[in-house]
């Protein structure tokens, strides 16, 4: 792998290249929250190769949704099931508006073409 390479992965959202100390301080939190929420079973970092916590921009934006829940006085508890149930919310409505959108219309078989050319004068 290049170093091109490992800076284009930082443009992806799952990416794990925040290590717990940088993301603590990023969201003005301690390392002992990210650790609650994690055993909280909310977002699950992944380890580095000497099994120091990594977490990605995707996890840091949850993390700071439960940290913006418990400063409000949720009980990390709570706030780690309301955003799972946010998150299923989000899903499921995301899924019926793909089934509410209206199909998409079929391609024109020669059939079609050749009936239409009937009927013009």
């Amino acid at each position: 792998m290049t170093a091109g390479d490992s800076l284009g992965r930082l443009d992806d959202d799952d990416y794990p290249a925040c290590t717990m100390g940088r993301a603590a301080e990023m969201l003005n939190t301690t390392q002992g929250f990210l650790r609650a929420i994690g055993e909280a079973r909310l977002i699950t970092p992944l380890r580095s190769a000497g099994g120091h916590r990594r977490y990605s921009r995707y996890q840091l934006r949850i993390a700071a949704r439960a940290r913006e829940l418990v400063d409000q006085g949720t009980p990390i508890e709570a706030a780690c099931r309301i955003i799972i149930l946010e998150d299923q919310l989000e899903e499921a409505q995301r899924i019926n508006a793909e089934y509410a959108a209206p199909a998409k219309p079929a391609a024109l078989t020669a059939e079609h073409v050749g009936r239409h050319r009937r009927y013009q004068v």
